[in-house]
């Protein structure tokens, strides 16, 4: 049997999760249920749509985001943790929900509405790297965004994904 050959396409990966997710849960499930999709209705959705992204899936604590170009999916990453930020303040530090992100550009595999692939991989693995509410970037997407955004990243050398 013939195998179909896979649709692929460049696309700039963001991967999110909430940091100290088990921990929110185990104190308050309703509580932080309810604030993940205020959350989601106030500061993800229409980040999202204003920067042209398209959310893959989410995963309880966590979301996977696709963009056509660079240069928005990291002006959508520090507008997400920006937005995270100003919507906990003022709430009590142990009930605060945050986030780290990982973003990347490569290649993905497309089936149907859902992406697979290294790309999504390296996000992913950016991501678990991250430390809470910052953003960490591969050098592929920083290679693209050099002199486009208004943000400074610190090179944080090579690392091992």
């Amino acid at each position: 049997m013939a195998r179909k050959s896979a649709q692929r396409r460049l696309a700039a990966i963001l991967s999110a999760d909430v940091v100290g997710y088990s921990r929110l849960m185990e104190r308050d499930e309703a509580g932080t249920l309810d604030r993940l999709k205020a959350l989601r209705k106030s500061v993800i959705d229409p980040a999202t749509a204003s920067h042209g992204g398209r959310i893959v899936k989410t995963m309880g604590d966590g979301i996977l985001v696709e963009f056509p170009s660079a240069v928005a999916a990291v002006e959508y990453a520090i507008a997400f943790q920006v937005g995270i930020t100003d919507v906990g303040e003022g709430e009590e530090e142990d009930r605060r929900i945050r986030f780290r992100v990982g973003v990347n550009l490569g290649d993905v595999i497309i089936d149907g509405d859902d992406i697979f692939g290294d790309g999504v991989n390296v996000a992913a693995r950016l991501e678990a790297l991250c430390a809470t509410g910052s953003v960490y970037i591969s050098g592929s997407i920083h290679e693209q965004i050099v002199g486009k955004v208004d943000s400074v990243f610190d090179d944080l050398g090579e690392q091992s994904v």
